[in-house]
C-alpha cells in the first residue's frame, strides 16, 4: 500500500515538474514580450542594447523557482542599466520576480525583499508602490494557497493510512475472537470424543454393537474436530488466556436469537430453505455469528418495517441471507473489529464469501459458506 502510494506520489510529482518548467518558459515569453511593448511604446527607435538586456533579463525568469532572490536582482539590475540610456522599461520581469519571491520563500525573506523593491521601482520612476505591493500580495497569496492544498493532501494521506492499519488491526482482533471461539469447539468436541471411547470401552466386552456405534459417532466428531483445527492454526496469533470449556452457539439457537430481536420491536422473520440438516460446528458458528451482527447493525442504523433472515440448505454450500427495508446507512467496522468487516472475516473462515450492499429501500448481507462433507451440486 505504502509503496503502491509512493510510485504514485513521484509520478504525480514528476508531473507537475514538467508543467512547472513549461509554465515558467510561457510566463518568461510572455513578460519578456509585455517589456518590449512597454519599453518601444512610445515611438522609441528598436536598438540592440535594450532588446538584448530585455530578453535577457526575461530568460531568467526560468531560474526563478531555483534562486528566486537572485531572478529578482537581475530584474532590477536590467532596469536600472536601461533607464541611464535613456529607455522606460515597463518593470515587468521586475514584478513576476518579486511575485515569485513571494510565493517561494519565506514570508519575513520576501517582505525583506519587497521594501527595497517598491523603492527602486519608486525611484526609478517604472512603477508605483501599490504595484509592487499588489505583485507581493499575489505571490503570498499562492504561497498560502499552496501550503494549504499540500496540508489537506498529507492529511487525507495520513487518514488513508491511519484506516489502512485501523482495518487491519480490526481483522487481527476479529481472526483472534474467532480462533478462540473454534478453540472452545474443539475443547468441546475432544472432551466429547474422550467421554465417547471411555463408554465404548466399558461396554465393548457385553455390548460390541453399541461400542461400534459409539466409535463411528466418535470418528465423525474428530473428523470435524480436525477441520477446525487446520482453521485455528491458520487464525491464532496470541496464546489464549481464557478458553471456555462449553459449546458455542449454533444453528438451532437461531430461532431463539430471533426471538430475543423480535422481542426488541424488530419485525424479523426466519426462514429455512432446502434440507436442514446438522453441519460442522465451526461453520455452524460463523453462519450464527454473522446472522447475529447482520440484526444488530440493522438495529443500529435502520428503522426497518421489514427484516427477513433466510437460511439456505444446499448440497454443497449453506446460503445466509438479511435482508432489511430500512435504507440506512451502511456499517462501518468499530474500535471491536464489528460490522461488515467483521462479517466477512467470520465468512473467510469457513472458506466463503459475504457480499453486503444496498438495495433499492434497504440493505442486504449474504454470504455463502462452503459445505465440505456433502457431494452433489449446489
Amino acid at each position: 500500500m505504502n509503496g503502491l502510494f509512493g510510485r504514485a506520489r513521484a509520478a504525480y510529482d514528476l508531473l507537475v515538474a514538467r508543467r512547472s518548467a513549461l509554465f515558467d518558459l510561457v510566463l518568461a515569453v510572455i513578460t519578456t514580450g509585455v517589456e518590449l511593448g512597454l519599453l518601444f511604446d512610445d515611438g522609441t527607435a528598436v536598438a540592440v542594447t535594450p532588446v538584448v538586456v530585455t530578453v535577457l533579463t526575461g530568460s531568467a525568469l526560468l531560474l526563478r523557482r531555483r534562486a528566486p532572490l537572485t531572478v529578482l536582482a537581475a530584474a532590477c539590475a536590467g532596469a536600472a542599466a536601461l533607464v541611464p540610456l535613456g529607455y522606460s522599461p515597463g518593470g515587468a520581469p521586475v514584478v513576476v520576480a518579486l511575485a515569485s519571491v513571494a510565493d517561494l520563500r519565506d514570508r519575513r525573506v520576501s517582505v525583506a525583499a519587497l521594501v527595497p523593491t517598491a523603492l527602486f521601482l519608486q525611484l526609478a520612476s517604472i512603477s508605483s508602490p501599490p504595484v509592487s505591493i499588489g505583485a507581493w500580495a499575489l505571490g503570498s497569496y499562492l504561497q498560502t494557497r499552496r501550503r494549504y492544498t499540500r496540508a489537506l493532501e498529507d492529511r487525507a494521506a495520513t487518514l488513508e493510512r491511519e484506516r489502512a492499519q485501523l482495518d487491519q488491526l480490526a481483522a487481527q482482533r476479529e481472526r483472534t475472537a474467532i480462533a478462540r471461539e473454534l478453540h472452545d469447539i474443539v475443547a468441546h468436541s475432544v472432551t466429547v470424543m474422550l467421554i465417547g471411547v471411555r463408554g465404548a470401552r466399558d461396554v465393548l466386552p457385553t455390548e460390541p454393537r453399541v461400542a461400534a456405534e459409539t466409535l463411528e459417532r466418535v470418528e465423525v466428531n474428530a473428523e470435524q474436530s480436525l477441520a477446525e483445527l487446520r482453521r485455528i492454526l491458520g487464525l491464532l496469533r496470541t496464546p489464549d488466556n481464557g478458553a471456555q470449556w462449553r459449546p458455542q452457539p449454533s444453528l438451532g439457537q437461531l430461532p431463539e436469537l430471533v426471538s430475543g430481536y423480535r422481542t426488541a420491536g424488530m419485525p424479523v422473520r426466519l426462514e429455512f430453505t432446502g434440507e436442514a440438516r446438522p453441519l460442522a460446528d465451526g461453520l455452524e458458528l460463523s453462519a450464527y455469528r454473522i446472522v447475529e451482527e447482520a440484526l444488530t447493525n440493522v438495529l443500529k442504523h435502520t428503522d426497518p418495517t421489514r427484516v427477513t433472515v433466510t437460511l439456505h440448505y444446499g448440497r454443497r454450500r449453506l446460503d445466509v441471507t438479511v435482508e432489511d427495508d430500512g435504507g440506512g446507512r451502511e456499517p462501518v467496522p468499530s474500535a471491536a473489529g464489528h460490522g461488515i468487516l467483521g462479517m466477512r472475516e467470520r465468512a473467510a473462515v469457513t472458506g466463503g464469501s459475504l457480499d453486503a450492499r444496498r438495495t433499492a429501500d434497504g440493505f442486504v448481507v449474504t454470504a455463502r459458506l462452503p459445505v465440505e462433507d456433502a457431494g452433489g451440486a449446489a
